[in-house]
Parts: C-alpha cells; structure tokens; sequence
C-alpha cells in the first residue's frame, strides 16, 4: 500500500492545542488574585475560591512558556509570565527558601509542606520561562533552588522526598500510593532529572546541573531500572529498597523518552547509550505488557492489571512510542512503534477530549473508551503538562524527525 502524508496528523495535533488546550487553561486565569483557579470539577464549576497548588502553577507556565516559544506568541508569554509572578510572589518562601505545596485562593499560604518533587516542577517552569522571556530572575529563582535542593533534600541515595515550613523531614504522603509510605520514589528521581534537564538546556550547560543529572541517571541505571522485569522500580525505603511488586506504565513510558532527551543534553555518548539501553527496554515491556486496542493499561500490582485508561499516560505513550520509533534500527520495529503512536493520538483525540464546550480532557476512561465520571477536568494534579506537551512533542517530532509518514494499513488499523 501507498503512504498517506502525515499533515493531517500535525493538523489535527495543532488544532487541538489552538482550539481545546490552550483555550481552557487560559480560561482558568484568575485576574483579581493572580495565578489560576486550582480545580475544575467534573460538572465544569470553576472553583474560583478553591485552593491553588505550586504544582500546577509551575506546570501551567512550563506549558504555556513552551507554547509561546513553539508558536511566538506574545499572549502565551503573558500568561507563563503571570504564572510566575504568581509563583515568585505567593509560592515562594522567601526567608526560609523553597516552594511550598499550596495556597488558598487569595495566595494565602495553606499547606506548607516543601516537597522535593514541587521544586523540581518550579525550576522545570522557570528554566523554560526563561528561554522564551529571558528574565535573568527567572534563572537565577532556578539556580536558587537547585542549589537548595542539592544541599537541603539531598541525601544519598537519591533524594529526601518531603520536609515541614522548617525542613523537618514528614511522611512523604503526597507521592505515596497503594498503601505505602516510601521514602524515596522514581517520580521524585525522574521529574528532578527532567528539570535539571530544563535548567542545563536554559544555562547553555552549567557544570553543576550535568553533574547532577549523571548522578540521576546512574541511579536509574544501577537501582531504579529492574533489568530483569524490564521496569522501574516505583516505591522505595530510605536505601532504595523497592516496597511493592509494581509497575506503572505511564511512569516507565515517560521515562523511556525523557531518559533519553535529557542524556543527550549532556553531550556524553557512553551516557546516551546507557539512557538509550533502559528506554530501549521499557518501551518494548510496555508495548507488550500493556498497549491493546490502541490505548495503554495504568499499571500492574501483583500481576494485576489496572485497566484504567488515564489521560497523561496515553499522552506520554504517544510520544514515546513515536520517539522509539525514530531510534530502533529495526524496520518493523519501527513500523509497530510509529502506528501504535498514531493509534493514541486517535485515542486521546476521540475517547480522552472532552466535547463538551469549555472542556479539555477526561482524567480517565475505562478498557472500553467510557469515560469516568466524577474525576475532575483539572486540579493539583490534572494539569496541560501532559496532553499539551505531548502534542507540542509529537508536533516537533512530525516536522523534524525521519520516518514521517503512515502507511494506509497503520491508518487503517486505527
């Protein structure tokens, strides 16, 4: 069979960012307040009142810091740019140091717990509103709390993942799931190197940032990533013991590409190769533990297997299937990968998007396409750093990368 152009795809992929992402997320700033309401609930009331978490404000203006530098856009710009004063004027512990958790809708703080994974967001959102505003405060706000997380959270191996107001150590509650505590967690591990990838992107390669990303990766390579299972280990104790039998797709999927683009930052081949080895690995267990029908199962507990089709892993297997794709030296491989990508963008596009006017994803559908009810439309945790940068990726991928064209039997079995 002949082979269809892919414009129809990066149209598709750009119409969703122009006329569903970007509109709703911008429809969230709140101008009597700063920032952006914290929680659209599933019947799509904006709690104007509601509280406003650090998290998804750094992820907002990472989002909207890449779309402006993607697209050129001045009004993008503005709105990563009210997201960081937001974040410096409100978020910011000033005195003491750090970004704590949350605050109330008036910028008030509310949870002051200073957790290692919110700095990382901050300084990932900093490093690229940097890049597109070059406001010199914005990199030094990154440097700052880089270095605090260096000397403040770090504690080999890897990182403290939670302190109180005063960097009292806590139960690391946030970033705990299935009835564990875990002192260290590969979310922590992954989104600090993905940050730290940001921040030596942004400072033109500073020495201390890619020393520290080294430092990440050999942890993944020699305790995070089970070369056996082919997985990364997701909870563990404070000696990087793994405490459940898990593994979750969606992380293992994201990693097998941001592994990857942040070791090659660094400009080292024997480390690229090592990143290479590990997402060459996850991406193959995933496709075949996890990918039917054109969508990706949330995770596996004891052999378990959670069906839910969550919003951010479709999106981060898209790109990572198609990012696989242009790397495997294997035809057919490559053929697999690519069609499986396309697979889930008709996926997110058609059962994930959200019709109804005003909207922008389902948190969640089940193995049947159904959505979910009762999840809401965005909160702490459900946020544009997902499904905008996925297409803002695949978008980047289509025009760039070799391979951009999909056979009529790979649109056909989508």
């Amino acid at each position: 069979m002949g082979e269809l152009d892919v414009a129809g795809w990066r149209q598709s992929l750009d119409e969703e960012l122009r006329h569903r992402i970007i509109p709703f997320w911008r429809s969230l700033r709140d101008d009597d307040y700063g920032g952006y309401f914290g929680r659209v609930d599933w019947d799509l009331n904006r709690w104007r009142f509601g509280h406003k978490a650090a998290l998804l404000n750094s992820r907002i203006m990472w989002f909207f810091a890449t779309a402006a530098k993607r697209f050129g856009d001045e009004d993008l710009l503005a709105e990563a740019q009210h997201a960081f004063r937001f974040l410096v004027d409100h978020c910011l512990d000033h005195a003491g140091g750090g970004v704590v958790w949350s605050v109330s809708h008036d910028g008030t703080w509310r949870d002051t717990t200073k957790q290692a994974y919110n700095q990382a967001f901050a300084i990932y959102a900093l490093a690229a509103y940097y890049r597109v505003s070059r406001d010199k405060a914005a990199l030094d706000l990154a440097f700052d709390l880089f270095e605090l997380v260096e000397r403040r959270f770090g504690a080999a191996p890897g990182y403290i993942e939670a302190f109180d107001q005063s960097f009292r150590p806590i139960a690391n509650d946030k970033l705990s799931e299935n009835g564990v505590l875990a002192e260290r967690t590969m979310n922590t591990l992954l989104h600090t190197f993905e940050a730290y990838a940001g921040l030596y992107q942004a400072s033109d390669g500073e020495a201390a940032v890619g020393q520290a990303m080294g430092r990440i990766l050999d942890l993944f390579c020699k305790r995070i990533y089970n070369q056996t299972e082919r997985r990364l280990e997701v909870f563990f104790d404070a000696k990087l013991a793994p405490l459940l039998n898990l593994q979750s797709f969606g992380h293992d999927i994201e990693a097998s590409w941001l592994l990857v683009w942040g070791t090659d930052l660094l400009g080292d081949p024997k480390l690229s190769q090592r990143a290479s080895e590990i997402g060459a690995g996850l991406v193959d267990s995933v496709y075949n533990r996890a990918y039917r029908d054109g969508s990706v199962a949330f995770e596996s507990l004891d052999s378990k297997l959670n069906t839910s089709r969550v919003w951010w892993v479709q999106a981060e297997a898209m790109v990572a299937f198609y990012a696989a794709s242009t790397r495997t030296p294997d035809p057919r491989r490559a053929r697999l990968y690519r069609q499986a990508s396309h697979q889930l963008w008709d996926f997110c596009s058609n059962r994930l998007a959200d019709p109804r006017p005003g909207s922008e994803w389902f948190w969640a559908v089940d193995a049947v396409g159904q959505p979910v009810p009762g999840q809401p439309i965005a909160s702490t945790w459900k946020c544009p750093y997902h499904s905008g940068r996925a297409c803002l990726e695949m978008l980047a991928y289509l025009e760039t990368q070799p391979g951009t064209t999909v056979t009529e039997d790979e649109r056909a079995a989508s």
